[in-house]
């Protein structure tokens, strides 16, 4: 019962801007299948989900074998859409520790921070009334090549974030963006052709960013 008001709460939250998330329908429901046929109700998990970055992290379940991983990264979400999705995305899976990579998009279509970090402190709370002792690690906005015009803004949100989690002891902030400058720029090598998304040597970094968080 509680895990469906939370839906009919957050879809209340989102109606004015439903049809943006309404379109994400198809991504959500083939990670539902993907996951259904294997998942036990029983099992506690860590989520990383949020835009494409995490969605096309293949590799995340092999990087952290001692746990039970669920990928629920849906490619071009936004904050709000991941709020609109959290029983679906989030509850569902039962998660003791929920990895959040979202702000990318949100600021490539003019959200300001104070915006994202409003969503992602809906999302927070949400999480936190359906299990107070669920653990949430921000991940920071990275920089890329495709958006590094915008780096002033990803910077602006990434402080945000950094503020939010330290004001609650059951959030963490990993900081990817620093580790992926060479100097004041933008590492070249760790892209995909694109610019936007990561190719191994990105990921690597991720990974030894990401694990004591996990461990």
């Amino acid at each position: 019962m509680k895990y469906y008001i939370f839906t009919i709460l957050f879809m209340m939250i989102s109606v004015g801007n439903a049809q943006g998330p309404l379109q994400f329908e198809g991504q959500v429901e083939a990670i539902q299948q993907k996951y259904d046929a294997v998942f036990y109700t029983s099992q506690k998990t860590m989520v990383f989900t949020g835009s494409s970055s995490i969605r096309v992290w293949q590799d995340v379940q092999e990087r952290f074998p001692d746990h039970r991983v669920v990928n629920t990264g849906f490619g071009g979400s936004q904050a709000s859409d991941l709020l609109y999705y959290i029983y679906d995305l989030i509850f569902r899976y039962h998660p003791k520790k929920v990895f959040i990579y979202e702000g990318d998009n949100d600021i490539a279509k003019g959200k300001k921070p104070k915006e994202v970090c409003t969503d992602l402190q809906q999302i927070i709370g949400g999480i936190h009334r359906n299990d107070s002792a669920t653990k949430v690690v921000i991940i920071a906005v990275k920089p890329s090549i495709a958006r590094w015009g915008l780096r002033r803004n990803y910077k602006r949100l990434n402080r945000k974030m950094e503020r939010l989690a330290k004001s609650n002891p059951l959030v963490e902030y990993a900081n990817v963006w620093d580790p992926m400058l060479n100097g004041s720029n933008v590492k070249q090598d760790i892209f995909l052709e694109d610019g936007l998304h990561m190719n191994n040597q990105g990921y690597e970094i991720w990974y030894d960013v990401l694990k004591p968080f996990v461990n």
